[in-house]
């Protein structure tokens, strides 16, 4: 008999189609800016862009997903790779408290004055 000792991980199929829509989300962002500014070139074209309410949070959705889709990926290779219970641990906690002051220096940026 295997015995499965659980560490914490959650592998399977949640995270899994979390990791593609967020994958699509910033394609889809990444791609719509990329053509506007090959249509917009210029600092006016992309102060005026990103202006707009709808913009900055679609800025904010992408960088989200970006933060998250970053999230799981360290969280799996440290799962798969670092043994020491105590370094993979201090490895997350610092990994999100740097995730989370991105989100907010990001909503500094996209809002701030």
């Amino acid at each position: 008999m295997v015995s499965r000792v659980v560490v914490g991980a959650h592998y399977g199929l949640r995270d899994w189609l979390i990791q593609r829509v967020t994958a699509a989300v910033m394609a889809l962002f990444s791609v719509s800016l990329a053509v506007y500014l090959f249509l917009h070139p210029g600092y006016e074209a992309w102060s005026a862009l990103f202006s707009k309410g709808p913009v900055r949070i679609f800025a904010l959705l992408f960088l989200l997903c970006l933060y998250y889709h970053a999230w799981i990926g360290v969280r799996d290779i440290a799962m798969d790779y670092i043994k020491p219970v105590w370094m993979r641990l201090l490895l997350h906690v610092l990994v999100i408290l740097t995730l989370i002051a991105y989100a907010i220096w990001s909503v500094q940026i996209l809002w701030g004055g």
